[in-house]
């Protein structure tokens, strides 16, 4: 019997291809929320291959991110190059961070998935690393998604149904924030050949308490 891979061994794999799987085109939900933010100190977690953070620096963003994969991290670091701007990016998992806290005036976590016994220790650190007044921006697959990738799979998202959200999780999860916009419901998604086609999806903005 072949070993299971771990998430890293899963992600290096797949981020060894010479595309950008899910495109080098931001979130266009992150995209139109920046928008509306005045360019601070920016988090985000689990960036894979920086295309997110590439364009929160191009938009004058300071960027952090990490990720457990090195595969990922050379990638976004090669776009970044390309697009003329620097991100702080670190192979890391959540345990061997030294980000200070109150760092930070926003966190994107998109398509951030993690396996449940990881996951409210990730939306923690939301708290611990933002200011007060700093905005979560959240996009990731909900619920009911896997009837999407039933009948499209290339939507793509996660096949164990644990690893997905609902809004009950999220809203008990980020309890200590006061959401300005909640969604949950069925979106398009054009994200390079991994995220194509229609998905279900929770979405939201949430700010730190002062």
């Amino acid at each position: 019997m072949t070993p299971k891979k771990t998430m890293q061994e899963f992600w290096n794999e797949r981020y060894q291809r010479e595309e950008y799987i899910y495109g080098k085109d931001p979130n266009e939900y992150l995209k139109a929320k920046l928008k509306n933010l005045t360019p601070g100190r920016i988090l985000f977690p689990a960036e894979g291959e920086g295309r997110n953070a590439v364009h929160a620096a191009k938009k004058g963003w300071q960027v952090s991110a990490f990720d457990q994969s090195e595969e990922g991290r050379k990638k976004a670091l090669r776009l970044a190059e390309a697009e003329g701007v620097e991100i702080d990016y670190t192979v890391s998992g959540l345990q061997n961070l030294s980000f200070k806290e109150a760092q930070f005036d926003a966190i994107g976590f998109v398509y951030a998935h993690f396996p449940p016994q990881q996951r409210q220790e990730f939306f923690n650190s939301a708290h611990k690393y933002l200011k007060e007044g700093g905005k979560v921006i959240f996009e990731g697959f909900a619920s009911k998604h896997p009837q999407y990738q039933e009948s499209n799979p290339a939507v793509g998202g996660p096949k164990e149904p644990e690893m997905l959200f609902s809004e009950e999780e999220i809203k008990n999860s980020f309890h200590d924030l006061h959401f300005l916009e909640f969604f949950e419901g069925e979106i398009e998604l054009e994200e390079g050949a991994f995220h194509k086609g229609k998905g279900w999806v929770i979405r939201f903005v949430a700010e730190k308490k002062k």
